[in-house]
């Protein structure tokens, strides 16, 4: 690479450098390097960065369907870190061979990294019961999690606003946790209240890496609905308290106002107590679902309303129309109750909805992507606009996380530089998930590398039409092999597994 300027991932600023890579590694870093390459790139008046890491990405959910993760490659993105929020892949989550083994037979596009979900574990050994652990199933569950670390897991995961993770005990979240410690890994979580309790749910998280002796970090990082608007600096405070006691601790958030879940998540997580099969007959009681009724639409105002609820995703025929829809605008329609519409199709999706809630402020935004211990992620999955995996209204985060954070953040609102920036996308998260020959531009470093205008670096996914590619992103290498230059894709994948390296 000829003449780019070079940001090595540490923060600091962009000098004009050649970067040589062969067999995979770079070679050499500097200027007017000497020799000729089989492949010269031509990168005067572009940046070159490590390849971006997103440290927080459900992208395992669909490597198997279409290893080529179109929307993932074209941000830039060169190794994802899945297992998140409480959930992993493998009916033994704590044996990660078959996984691994399955990942390395779809040959992916990108690297991938996984934690073990403490939620698949719970649900492996105590399953969808709202109850707490016996010591017998405690020690099982300690136990896988200490083979997954043995394996390559790079932290462990949490989800718990979901079930059953939202079951388990602080205790309990302690004690599967505690293996982390010797590695030196981190519990990252997806705490049990991002909203009115979210200093609470602060304070728990922080509870539970102190008492397990190992590093925290807080997954997508918001104060949602406008009455919490203000309790950013509350939260800050608490995090900056524990990073000044000795804690290793970080957090990262995708650069949007708005969220995406299950539909069912709107509903008090004591409804969903024994899964879908619990949830659907708490909902069929007249009594019963008065009262969930009532906490869901405690829920849905604190947000601001049915029509800050989009329909991301649905499973029936019959509910494709609700796609890309605001419930209360869809309810309006048909004449329909926007409650009694979503039980409707709940019932008619076994559950399984996704949606889009716009709950959170765009100030507060340029403030966590600013902050010193943010980094970013995308919270997303892998798609393309054609072909398998190309389905629903997705939140366009998905497709737009890394070029949105340049563009708009950096370039536009300048909320933070572009050094930063490239910082908290690349050293910062690899030392997280410590991926040590990843992250930075030096001699001896795996060869991840993106190429990149940083005048005209853009997303273009949006919420009407997420199936939309950035632009801008002019060139993606992936241990050493070109996987996209100038929007056209190459047919090499060569992503692999990878593990920490303590």
């Amino acid at each position: 690479m000829r003449g780019g300027t070079v940001f090595d991932g540490r923060g600091g600023a962009g000098r004009v450098l050649d970067v040589a890579v062969r067999a995979g590694r770079i070679t050499a870093v500097g200027p007017s390097l000497p020799g000729k390459g089989r492949d010269e790139i031509d990168a005067r008046g572009l940046a070159v960065s490590p390849g971006f890491i997103d440290i927080h990405s459900h992208g395992d959910g669909s490597l198997g369907e279409d290893p080529r993760a179109e929307s993932v490659i074209r941000q830039g993105i060169t190794t994802i870190i899945v297992g998140q929020d409480g959930s992993s892949r493998g009916d033994d989550p704590g044996d990660l061979t078959p996984w691994r083994q399955r990942l390395e037979a779809a040959r992916p596009a990108v690297n991938v990294a996984t934690m073990i979900g403490l939620g698949t574990v719970r649900g492996a050994v105590v399953g969808n019961a709202d109850r707490p652990a016996t010591a017998a199933e405690l020690q099982r569950m300690v136990s896988m999690v200490t083979r997954a670390v043995a394996a390559g897991a790079c932290g462990a995961s949490s989800g718990l606003e979901y079930t059953p993770g939202a079951f388990a005990s602080r205790e309990e979240l302690i004690a599967l946790c505690r293996p982390l410690a010797s590695k030196g890994l981190v519990y990252a979580t997806h705490m049990r209240n991002e909203d009115d309790r979210l200093l609470d749910s602060i304070d728990e998280s922080i509870a539970v890496a102190a008492g397990a002796k190992c590093g925290l970090q807080v997954s997508h990082l918001k104060t949602q609905g406008p009455r919490n608007w203000g309790r950013l600096d509350d939260a800050f405070a608490r995090i900056q308290r524990a990073k000044a006691g000795g804690m290793d601790i970080a957090f990262d958030r995708y650069p949007y106002i708005a969220y995406q879940t299950g539909l069912t998540n709107l509903f008090p997580v004591w409804s969903r107590d024994g899964g879908t099969d619990g949830f659907l007959m708490r909902l069929a009681d007249p009594v019963v679902n008065g009262r969930i009724r009532a906490e869901t639409l405690a829920k849905v105002e604190l947000i601001g309303g049915w029509d800050n609820v989009m329909i991301a995703s649905v499973r029936a025929a019959e509910d494709r129309a609700a796609e890309g829809r605001r419930l209360g605008a869809y309810a309006a329609s048909s004449g329909t109750d926007p409650y009694e519409l979503t039980v409707a199709m709940l019932r008619r999706n076994n559950g399984s909805i996704g949606m889009v809630g716009f709950a959170m402020s765009e100030e507060n935004l340029d403030r966590i992507l600013a902050h010193p211990l943010g980094m970013v992620c995308s919270d997303g999955g892998a798609y393309a606009v054609e072909g398998p995996t190309r389905r629903g209204s997705p939140h366009p985060r998905g497709g737009g996380s890394f070029p949105r954070v340049l563009g708009r953040y950096v370039r536009e609102r300048k909320a933070l530089t572009l050094e930063q920036a490239i910082h908290k996308m690349t050293a910062f998260p690899a030392s997280r998930a410590q991926l040590r020959d990843r992250g930075t531009i030096a001699v001896g470093q795996s060869a991840d590398l993106v190429v990149f205008d940083a005048s005209r670096v853009a997303d273009m996914a949006t919420y009407d039409q997420p199936f939309q590619y950035p632009v801008g992103i002019t060139l993606v290498v992936v241990n050493g092999q070109v996987a996209m230059r100038d929007g056209a894709r190459q047919p090499t994948h060569v992503g692999r597994p990878l593990v920490p390296a303590p």
